[in-house]
């Protein structure tokens, strides 16, 4: 038969087969009845934390109503962000962040600590005020705190989120050229400079080839030489030779805070479709130095790098957000589409930013060593036992949890 596969198509999955249940309840008895069972959302994830050798659910099918009460937003978990965003939008109400791009799912996001930029904005499971979930015993249950978000479908099969908005807000961005590093020793003021910040480089100079500076109207432009660069002549698009057109508009034109905050449009193919992708996020008092140490292992990564990306990120209280703690700066890796020789430089990486307390995002490629990731996130133990608890049988266990979650 023919396998599933993520987006990136570096993962096939292992299912025996791929359900789309019409409704909740269908949903339950599914669950209740498979001895193994995964939830999907987009397939945006690089890692194969959706994979199970049993039933794989995907949420598409689900009825797609959404129900606004006052600030909060109750939405289907296979939801596209972009879909959400829309109708969000329309009531004249916005979430505080999105992702770079629109096209992932609101509880595929949630459940691997997904994020945008900006120095004061969180993962975005940090809206998350409740969620329902189906058990592994098929039963309804409704779970909220730091320890049921970011879970990694371990709790169970995630059919409905509640998530707190704020009043819709316009949003204007511009793409400066050729920043030069300095060191790293003004990242900080870098990232700060507005409502969300993307800095790319291709580590080949040292330089940011583009930042991307998306600030709420009413902040104003950046100066000429913002930070010794110089302003776009015109659209960008942050990998070579992908068409401009699928990204956000640029140029200092104010718009909607959903058709502004991410990188991509939605209904365009996101980043340049044929990639793998590695994150990593680390204190950010500790991201200058950290910087320096990617700086001096540039030639191994380069020659295999589409793009790499630094943000800012918020901290939070929960459990296994790579935030969790700690005020963060993100860096992101778009590799070629090969494996093999992408290897090195991911080894690379993780020599040089181990040093820093460095998280690997869950769903993206990386190979921090399963007692490294214990060490990493304090709060690891207590969710294994809180997963033992309410999945004895680790029905809703698979190869990537049985790794890093501890026995």
């Amino acid at each position: 038969m023919t396998r599933a596969r993520n987006w990136a198509g570096n993962v096939v999955f292992s299912a025996r087969e791929v359900h789309h249940p019409r409704s909740v309840p269908e949903l339950q008895e599914l669950v209740a009845g498979s001895d193994r069972v995964r939830a999907l959302g987009t397939g945006h994830s690089f890692s194969p934390i959706a994979d199970t050798p049993g039933d794989l659910v995907v949420l598409d099918s689900l009825p797609a109503e959404t129900d606004l009460d006052g600030d909060l937003v109750t939405v289907p978990g296979g939801m596209p962000y972009a879909e959400l965003a829309r109708r969000l939008h329309a009531a004249g109400r916005a979430l505080p962040n999105l992702g770079s791009l629109p096209h992932i799912s609101v509880a595929g996001a949630c459940a691997t600590g997904t994020h945008g930029s900006g120095d004061g904005n969180g993962v975005l499971a940090t809206a998350v005020v409740s969620a329902d979930v189906v058990r592994a015993d098929g039963s309804l249950d409704t779970v909220s705190g730091p320890s049921s978000v970011v879970a990694l479908g371990a709790l169970g099969i995630v059919t409905s989120l509640t998530l707190r908005t704020v009043p819709a807000f316009d949003v204007a961005q511009w793409v400066v050229l050729d920043v030069p590093f300095h060191g790293f020793d003004h990242l900080g003021e870098l990232l700060a400079d507005a409502y969300s910040v993307s800095a790319f480089t291709y580590w080949e100079r040292p330089v940011f080839d583009q930042v991307w500076l998306k600030r709420r109207v009413g902040q104003g432009p950046p100066e000429d030489h913002w930070m010794g660069g110089r302003p776009a002549d015109g659209a960008r698009h942050m990998t070579r030779g992908e068409p401009t057109g699928n990204c956000t508009d640029q140029g200092g034109r104010p718009g909607p805070w959903h058709e502004r905050l991410p990188h991509f449009r939605a209904g365009f193919r996101p980043s340049s479709g044929e990639e793998l992708q590695s994150e990593y996020l680390l204190p950010r008092a500790a991201a200058p130095a950290a910087l320096r140490a990617l700086e001096a292992v540039a030639g191994v990564i380069a020659p295999v790098l589409l793009v790499s990306e630094v943000r800012s990120v918020a901290a939070d209280d929960l459990w296994l957000s790579a935030a969790q703690g700690r005020d963060s700066v993100a860096v992101h890796f778009t590799w070629v589409p090969d494996a093999a020789a992408v290897a090195p430089a991911v080894a690379a990486v993780e020599a040089a930013l181990d040093p820093f307390d460095a998280r690997p995002h869950w769903g993206k490629v990386f190979t921090t060593p399963p007692q490294r990731v214990r060490e990493l996130w304090k709060h690891l133990p207590e969710f294994a036992d809180l997963a033992r608890g309410t999945d004895p049988t680790g029905k809703l266990r698979n190869a990537m949890l049985d790794r890093y979650l501890p026995a």
